[in-house]
């Protein structure tokens, strides 16, 4: 029965989260206090929420390096009509920025669709051209937190039953992306174009629309998550965000999403972000230097990709043993 559990990515990485919080315990007590757990579940509110848009596409064979870009130009553009406009309503900002987020997307979609062009190229292509609009954008400048409201800047912080917005937003973003994986079509196409595309084709599914929507939900999820970025840090700037696609796709592969596409799940992609958020919130406290941390975040990953290309091999042989043996 344990041996049967452990076999199971999701509780491997529960059990994996717990053990890292224990070692952290021996050394600083006050981490694991449930009001900084609280806090560390807020810290990586965000990257849950991007990571769980970068599932959808992983799952579909493909890859979305520009979701900090879009996240970067969707939030200063909410930072900018805040500044522009400080009666407009929070909510209007808050859809316009999901709205260009999801353009954006739509855009990656519609080029690895229609052209068939790599989604590593055309997302890196669509990273420096969502940079550079910010630039033009701006000219440069930043947005600072005396130019902003305070509604504006409020909101991430505001408390609702004793945890921040930002804490609520992400898990209302978990409890829908469960519903959409699990309960609809689309989330089932996720899954099908991902782990055989030629076979979803002879069931009807359409293999370019739904790697389309996918890019779509990643673009939107990147467009709140922009909003809730500057409204949080209170500033707007170029390099929001700068390399911070990385901790994306590391959250994934830690979570255990395939990327090979079609394997994964909504809990591993959360507690990958977790795992993450916690070894980043932790090595400060215990004074390993910036390096030393890249280094750790890099090994980790590697780990997580090599376990997971073995637990691929492995269910592969256990197919070919199946096939030899009919």
């Amino acid at each position: 029965m344990i041996a049967k559990l452990l076999k199971n990515r999701e509780i491997l990485l529960v059990v994996a989260v717990v053990v890292l919080l224990a070692l952290i315990a021996l050394r600083f007590p006050g981490f694991v206090a449930p009001s900084n757990l609280a806090r560390v579940y807020n810290d990586t509110s965000i990257l849950i929420i991007l990571a769980l848009g970068q599932m959808a596409v992983i799952l579909t064979r493909c890859i979305d390096l520009s979701m900090a870009a879009n996240l970067a130009l969707c939030g200063m553009v909410a930072a900018m009509l805040n500044a522009a406009f400080p009666g407009l309503p929070i909510p209007v900002i808050i859809l316009a920025a999901m709205a260009l987020g999801g353009l954006l997307g739509m855009i990656n979609g519609t080029l690895v669709w229609k052209l068939d062009i790599p989604p590593i190229v055309v997302t890196l292509g669509t990273l420096t051209i969502y940079r550079g609009l910010i630039f033009l954008l701006t000219d440069g400048k930043w947005i600072n937190a005396h130019e902003m409201s305070d509604t504006f800047k409020a909101l991430p912080r505001l408390a609702l039953a004793g945890m921040p917005v930002l804490s609520w937003l992400s898990l209302l973003m978990i409890a829908a992306m469960f519903l959409v994986m699990s309960r609809t079509p689309l989330g089932r196409a996720f899954y099908a174009v991902g782990g055989n595309p030629h076979a979803a084709i002879y069931t009807g599914i359409d293999v370019g629309r739904t790697r389309f929507f996918a890019y779509c939900l990643s673009g939107t999820l990147a467009g709140l998550s922009g909003y809730l970025w500057v409204s949080r840090y209170a500033v707007a700037y170029v390099d929001i965000a700068a390399g911070f696609e990385l901790d994306i796709i590391a959250a994934c592969v830690i979570g255990g999403i395939s990327i090979a596409g079609g394997i994964g799940s909504v809990a591993g992609a959360v507690l990958g972000a977790l795992f993450l958020g916690v070894i980043k919130n932790a090595l400060p406290v215990i004074n390993i230097s910036p390096f030393a941390q890249m280094a750790i975040s890099g090994t980790v990953i590697i780990i997580a990709v090599a376990v997971n290309a073995r637990a691929e091999r492995r269910k592969g042989r256990v197919i070919l043993r199946k096939a030899e043996a009919v």
